[in-house]
């Protein structure tokens, strides 16, 4: 029987994985680009194509969009998507452009700080909208959640 081959190196233990944010932001903008294009040529259709076009967009119609909770969910979709997105690629172009580590970091944080700012936001007035608070009564009139008295 022949031995097993030895080294004269020690052996080192492997160290266990890390999270990888890079390749995971790599998925997520390759994921979220195609839930965008999904997502904002159904909003672009319903809004633009369908029904009367660009006339039919006034306070009335987007009061009874978000008053149906599937709008509710597309726009908080769409805006979650899109924000991240976009401060994903400001990311990138931070970590390849900013050499100082302090402007870097300076960035960055001001890159997070506009987006969960907006975040939080654009998230409220998606989900606190109240249609009646801003109605007339001849708006009040295409807003069946409104019935004015």
């Amino acid at each position: 029987m022949v031995p097993a081959p030895g080294t004269k190196y020690e052996r080192y233990a492997r160290r266990p994985r890390r999270f990888n944010l890079e390749k995971w932001a790599w998925i997520y903008m390759r994921a979220s680009g195609v839930l965008l294009a999904v997502l904002i040529f159904g909003h672009l259709f319903v809004n633009l194509v369908s029904g009367e076009g660009v006339k039919q967009i006034d306070f009335a119609f987007v009061a009874g969009k978000w008053a149906d909770p599937f709008w509710i969910v597309w726009d908080v979709l769409l805006l979650w998507l899109a924000l991240i997105h976009g401060a994903n690629g400001m990311r990138t172009l931070v970590n390849d452009y900013a050499t100082r580590p302090a402007l870097r970091r300076v960035l960055l944080g001001l890159i997070a700080l506009a987006t969960v700012a907006l975040l939080v936001l654009g998230t409220l007035v998606l989900t606190t909208f109240d249609p009646c608070l801003g109605a007339t009564a001849e708006t009040a009139a295409a807003i069946p959640q409104c019935a004015i008295k």
